[in-house]
Order: C-alpha cells, then sequence, then structure tokens
C-alpha cells in the first residue's frame, strides 16, 4: 500500500511538473520579436556574368606557300614585337630576288648607255624615257621580289603570348594557311550585359566623361587582385534580350587573365540613407512581397511593401512602410491577419547583426 501510494505520488509530480513547463512555453512562444526598418548608408552590389578577352588576338597565317622550314618559338611562350616566329623555305623566293637583281643591274646599264647616246643626240628622247620606264619596271619587279622574301619570315606584331600550333616543322602551308594565335595580355577587355533599366540608372549616376570602378569575380571564386574601370558601351541593344554589352579593361600585370576565360563583374553602387529590412520579415503573395505591421492595438496587419534592391540576406524598401512601423520579425507562419498577439521589440540593428550587410 505504501508503495502504491509513492508511486501515485511521483506520478502527480511528474505531471505537475510537466504541466508547469508546457505552460512556460507557451507563455514564451505567445511574445512575437518584432522589430522596425533601419535607415543606413550601404552599397548594392550586382553581379554580371562575363566574357574575358585579350585587348590583342590574332592569327597568324602563312603569307606564301612553301615547306614550314623552322619554328623558332613554343605554344606557350611570350614573345616580343618584331622577333621571328616561323621561316618557311625561302629557296624559291630567293632564286626570283636574284634574277631581278640581275635584271634591274642590266635595266640600271642599259639606261646609262641610252642616256649617253642621247647627250650625244645620237638617239631620240623617246628611247631615253623608254630605258628610264624599263629600269622603273626592273626595280619595282625586285621590290616585289624582296617582299615574296620577307613574307617567308613571320614575326611577332606585338608582344604577346602563343597560343597552340596547328602545323608543325615540315609541313606544306599555302597561302593564308592558320599557323597559330597570337595574344596581347597585358590588359584585358571584360564583356558583359546590362538589362535597359540598369544601364539608365548607371548613365543617371556617372557623368559622361567619367569611369566607374568594377570588380571581377574569376571562375575560382577569388577576386581578381586588380579593379577595372567600364570605359566603352556599345551603340545597340539586343532586341531580343534587352541587354546592352559594356566593356571593363583591366590591368593584368601578372599575366594572370588569359582570353577565352569566364568569370562574373561585380558592380558596386552606393545607397544613401536607405531604408532596409531583413529578408526573413516578408512573405510572397502572388508575386508580390509582404509584411506582417503590428498596429497600436497589437493587431498582425498585411501590408505590401515595394523592393527597390536586394542584398544577401536583406531589402531595401523603397515604400510600403514607414521608420517607425513595427514588423513581425520571427514567427510569421504562426499568425494570420487581425491576430492580437504580445510582442517584443528589437533593435534594428540588432535584428541585422549576423546578415551580410555591406554598410559604411
Amino acid at each position: 500500500m505504501k508503495r502504491i501510494f509513492m508511486i501515485m505520488s511521483l506520478c502527480a509530480l511528474l505531471g505537475y511538473t510537466s504541466c508547469e513547463s508546457k505552460k512556460e512555453k507557451q507563455e514564451h512562444e505567445s511574445k512575437f520579436s518584432v522589430t522596425s526598418p533601419v535607415r543606413l548608408d550601404t552599397s548594392l552590389t550586382k553581379e554580371y556574368v562575363c566574357q574575358i578577352r585579350s585587348i590583342q588576338h590574332i592569327e597568324l597565317r602563312a603569307q606564301e606557300k612553301g615547306y614550314l622550314e623552322k619554328i623558332f618559338v613554343d605554344e606557350g611562350q611570350t614573345v616580343k614585337k618584331g622577333q621571328l616566329l616561323f621561316k618557311i623555305m625561302p629557296k624559291l623566293y630567293e632564286a626570283e630576288q636574284s634574277k631581278a637583281k640581275a635584271e634591274a643591274r642590266a635595266a640600271q646599264i642599259e639606261l646609262k648607255n641610252i642616256q649617253s647616246l642621247a647627250d650625244s643626240n645620237i638617239v631620240s628622247q623617246n628611247e631615253l624615257a623608254m630605258a628610264e620606264a624599263e629600269y622603273e619596271k626592273a626595280n619595282a619587279e625586285l621590290a616585289l621580289a624582296n617582299v615574296h622574301l620577307g613574307f617567308t619570315e613571320i614575326r611577332a606584331p606585338f608582344d604577346g603570348i602563343i597560343d597552340r600550333f596547328h602545323v608543325r616543322q615540315g609541313s606544306l602551308v599555302n597561302e593564308e594557311d592558320l599557323l597559330t594565335n597570337l595574344s596581347d595580355n597585358s590588359e584585358m577587355w571584360v564583356y558583359f550585359n546590362v538589362p535597359e533599366a540598369e544601364y539608365l540608372d548607371y548613365r543617371e549616376k556617372v557623368k559622361k566623361d567619367s569611369t566607374m570602378n568594377v570588380k571581377l569575380l574569376m571562375a575560382n571564386n577569388k577576386m581578381f587582385s586588380y579593379p577595372g574601370e567600364v570605359k566603352t558601351i556599345e551603340a545597340d541593344f539586343n532586341n531580343e534580350t534587352g541587354n546592352i554589352p559594356f566593356r571593363a579593361t583591366f590591368p593584368n600585370p601578372d599575366k594572370l587573365l588569359r582570353h577565352g576565360e569566364t568569370g562574373s563583374i561585380l558592380m558596386t553602387t552606393p545607397l544613401k540613407h536607405a531604408m532596409i529590412i531583413p529578408q526573413k520579415t516578408t512573405f510572397e503573395v502572388l508575386d508580390k512581397r509582404y509584411v506582417f505591421v503590428i498596429d497600436k492595438e497589437h493587431k498582425v496587419r498585411a501590408r505590401p511593401v515595394e523592393i527597390a534592391a536586394e542584398m544577401p540576406h536583406l531589402y531595401v524598401v523603397s515604400g510600403g512602410i514607414k521608420e517607425d512601423d513595427q514588423i513581425l520579425l520571427e514567427g510569421l507562419r504562426l499568425v494570420k491577419e487581425g491576430d492580437e498577439i504580445e510582442t517584443e521589440f528589437v533593435e534594428p540593428k540588432k535584428a541585422i547583426t549576423g546578415l551580410d550587410l555591406y554598410a559604411e
């Protein structure tokens, strides 16, 4: 009997403790955290997929037909302007040059003889003019032979990096055959597309003769060490996409960037005295964003808000609420329109602590 009484007492104690815990939990859950919008000077960073191009990227092609006698460089090698890269077997063109030299020399001797005879009035001035024309023609043929011979040597037109070879030593190449590509990577042109509305915002904020600095996020998610400048905007919009291409120029002293790479351009726009709220205070209904505002009677009221910009975990609001409004911070799914709730106010700056806010 004593044992039964002890068991009953223990069950009663446990039941009372459980009820007290549930009661405390309910009382705790009945208080909802609220906060208010906060005004801050911050910045908005937008990301655009980009294509990276060398400021000069050209094809090196054979200008004469022949066997590729010698390759003087290797793939991926840095070369200087004027450096000899390829040589096409010049025997035929050397022979043509020798022939043209001989003909020019013969024409010169003939001209001298005719000149002497003309001075003695033995031949007419017409014959002298014909000799002069033949001499000029021979010199032109020599100059042409020199050009053809010069084309057997392919030299770098500027400092750059050699791409892969499309031919090998000993190959028979025809005129205009592609040998390799040459890239000048001292600076890089980075192209990215901007929507029409953002283009108009850019033109309002950036004066005609000024530039905007941008950053480059590389394919490995690391930031490129040097900032770039938006210097060029193309003339026309793409009617299909509604975008216009921008071009940013980046210095590349370490030659890290190469032609054909991809990445993302990060364009930062300052926002002065922006009204900011946490994203988690909002919910979506039919493509519109709402917040729960707590009125003076502690009742929940759904109110649409105008989102001007989006940042990580935050929204910049341009309308719909005021700075002194109290908005529901936690428990949005636990309440509905018209509910009367108890609230606990959280300071706005504390409410966004730990969020990725880029504020000054």
